[in-house]
């Protein structure tokens, strides 16, 4: 029996159960026994049976898509993101469509033309910059939305985002526990609502303490970019004793320059935060003091939004509260990094 001739009825029968008992199999989250979901994909295997989810998607006039749209997918926590959401769009039994902005608007927009070709439901934003009009064109195709750290006014949308601004205040808190008197920001020139709402943060807080602190912002947001940032504020007369970097990526650069280039101690001649907790901010060579953005509930609780809300006019938004992870970048002081973590 070919593959195409094959159907449900037919997997059935050789696996000995009933057509629903299929159906239960394929549809993901539908209760079923382990020993009767081994039989009927046993069955399924040898007949060559696969369900057309496309075919009966459209029946209800659903595809099953999901955009994600980026820039920076290369970047540590873009693809950690990614990654978590892919994961959670599979175990929802949804497919994920991956549109990389990262070329010129009109490649993405080409893109976005032939994902709407496909019926996609919805679209993610991940956090970055993409062009607004590719939110606006979306959701004039009917697709819902969520947008991650990312400023909208789309109706029936979900805005997602961390609480960056509290994580600036705290970030210049833990440096004066640490004993910091020279505390200094390092942003990148991207200008995205997150990095900007933690930039506002920590100078509000510093202002507030009477503070003025040494800032340097300078191109993208990389790791490149950080070792010129930490050569920009550590070759200063005034040289910074703490530093909060707006990602670890950044603050990676920024501690290598220190260490590798000037011979700063840290934590002991400097203090460094940052913010993401990529993989590389627990590696050994860094050890980096930073705020950890919950990905795996950013992805969960987003695509349980999708699947379970009805399109309205409403914008509803997600706030999330990233943990500070204390490791030794940040000088023990006299209130030190613990003291501070449940700030």
């Amino acid at each position: 029996m070919t593959k195409t001739s094959t159907s449900a009825k037919d997997v059935a029968e050789l696996a000995g159960v009933s057509r629903a008992a299929v159906s239960r199999c394929f549809t993901p989250g539908a209760s079923i026994s382990p020993e009767t979901r081994a039989r009927i994909l046993k069955a399924a295997d040898t007949l060559g049976y696969q369900v057309n989810r496309l075919a009966s998607g459209l029946i209800r006039n659903e595809s099953g898509i999901v955009a994600l749209i980026s820039a920076e997918l290369a970047t540590p926590f873009r693809s950690k993101l990614l990654a978590a959401l892919t994961e959670a769009l599979q175990r929802a039994g949804k497919v994920a469509l991956v549109i990389n902005t990262d070329g010129s608007n009109d490649s993405a927009q080409e893109a976005l033309r032939q994902a709407i070709s496909y019926r996609t439901d919805a679209a993610i934003f991940l956090s970055g910059m993409p062009a607004r009009s590719l939110a606006e064109t979306c959701q004039r195709n009917g697709m819902r939305l969520v947008l991650i750290s990312r400023n909208g006014h789309h109706p029936g949308s979900l805005l997602v985002r961390s609480q960056d601004e509290e994580a600036g205040r705290r970030a210049l808190a833990m440096l004066r526990a640490a004993g910091c008197e020279r505390p200094a920001l390092a942003s990148s020139l991207t200008g995205t609502p997150s990095l900007l709402a933690r930039e506002r943060g920590f100078r509000e807080a510093a202002r507030e303490a009477g503070i003025e602190p040494a800032e340097a912002r300078l191109g993208a947001t990389s790791y490149d970019t950080g070792l010129e940032l930490g050569m920009s504020l550590l070759t200063r007369p005034d040289r910074p004793d703490g530093i909060f970097c707006t990602t670890d990526l950044m603050a990676c650069g920024v501690m290598d320059a220190a260490r590798w280039r000037l011979g700063i101690r840290i934590p002991d001649q400097l203090s460094l935060i940052g913010f993401d907790d990529i993989p590389q901010a627990g590696w050994e060579g860094y050890d980096l003091t930073t705020f950890q953005q919950p990905v795996e509930d950013i992805a969960s609780r987003s695509v349980e939004w999708l699947i379970s809300k009805e399109s309205g006019s409403e914008i509803e938004e997600l706030i999330l509260e990233p943990r500070l992870k204390s490791r030794s970048s940040v000088k023990r002081g006299t209130g030190g990094s613990d003291q501070t973590a449940s700030a």
